[in-house]
């Protein structure tokens, strides 16, 4: 067969799957179908639906929208427990190290994390005082390159569900801008997408939580009367600003985004808000299900509890057990059979 023929007939095998754009997806599910079919409603120009791309906005939770948040906790609460319990360079006031500890031998036996002395996300602020954003990137980096609990094959900042992966590129290349919207530290989420997302998301389009900063010698000044010198280093300061879920997602897509989502991707009651919002101005809400306990740590209970939640409001479903062909990739294996409770 001539060299040009076969060139042509390669490129016309691609087609299907370049326009497809999903990856690692059961194929023919019925979320996957409407998925599909909803985007190709606002991206077809003849659709009476079409959408320009400005008006293409899509938001995703992360912990357990995108990421593994059940291995064996949320990321941010693992490098806290490891900052506040291991780090020899730290020393924790006694009742957050005895917490820490006590957290972390909970987890590990899949049990419910005790009640820490006060916000988890405010210990975490205190914890890091005094970092550059830059050093408490890598901070976290040093523990997203270890092993995670739990499996074997995947480190923790390789804990991205592949599906949702390949649908955040799916939807970049339909032209719709993709936020994240979570209750993780936005420097944290932007250090754990690096190499991965970013190629899709950049640092701008990540709205999580917010902790406080300051200049080196800003002394008691407020940050509207002190202007910071070359000499200055900005710093986390230690306080919590915003803990970006439930009500306070609509409210940071409001504030940073200004514009409403005509799609929202989450997996708790913590997403309601955002999804309520998406799906009162016409968009569409997909929640997944913790329903995969051969693969992950999914809670059967738990699922199907959270499915009627989502019905009743009028959002879709995600099946990580029916709908996900895989969720690591398939040199990542579960070496644990009791599943994690969920959390709070």
């Amino acid at each position: 067969m001539k060299k040009w023929l076969v060139t042509i007939l390669v490129f016309l095998m691609m087609i299907p799957l370049a326009a497809q754009g999903l990856e690692y997806w059961t194929e023919g599910t019925d979320v996957l179908g409407s998925i599909e079919a909803y985007v190709e409603s606002l991206t077809d120009e003849t659709s009476p639906d079409y959408l320009p791309e400005e008006k293409r906005i899509a938001v995703f939770d992360s912990d357990g929208t995108l990421f593994g948040e059940r291995f064996p906790t949320y990321l941010d609460t693992w490098l806290l427990i490891h900052r506040l319990a291991h780090d020899e360079n730290y020393t924790a006031a006694e009742s957050d190290k005895a917490w820490a500890l006590e957290a972390e031998a909970a987890l590990l036996r899949h049990e419910a994390e005790p009640k820490s002395p006060r916000s988890g996300a405010q210990m975490a602020a205190e914890a890091f005082k005094g970092f550059t954003v830059e050093e408490y990137r890598a901070y976290a980096r040093a523990l997203m390159e270890t092993k995670v609990e739990g499996f074997e094959g995947m480190t923790y900042g390789e804990g991205f569900f592949k599906p949702m992966v390949s649908l955040v590129r799916y939807l970049r290349e339909k032209g719709f801008t993709v936020f994240i919207v979570s209750g993780a530290e936005r420097n944290l989420l932007r250090e754990l997408m690096t190499g991965v997302l970013d190629q899709w998301v950049p640092p701008y389009c990540v709205l999580g939580s917010t902790f406080s900063l300051c200049a080196t010698a800003q002394g008691d000044k407020q940050g509207r009367d002190y202007n910071i010198t070359a000499e200055d280093e900005i710093l986390m300061e230690g306080n919590l600003v915003s803990k970006t879920q439930k009500l306070n997602k609509v409210i940071s897509i409001i504030q940073e985004i200004g514009q409403v989502p005509v799609l929202a991707f989450g997996n708790t009651s913590g997403d309601f808000s955002m999804g309520t919002y998406v799906v009162k101005n016409g968009g569409k809400a997909y929640m997944l299900l913790c329903d995969d306990t051969e693969r992950d740590y999914g809670d059967l209970k738990v699922a199907e509890k959270f499915r009627g939640e989502c019905e009743a409001l009028g959002f879709e479903t995600i099946s990580m057990k029916e709908d996900f062909a895989t969720i690591y990739g398939e040199d990542v294996h579960k070496v644990e059979e009791e599943a994690l409770s969920p959390a709070a």
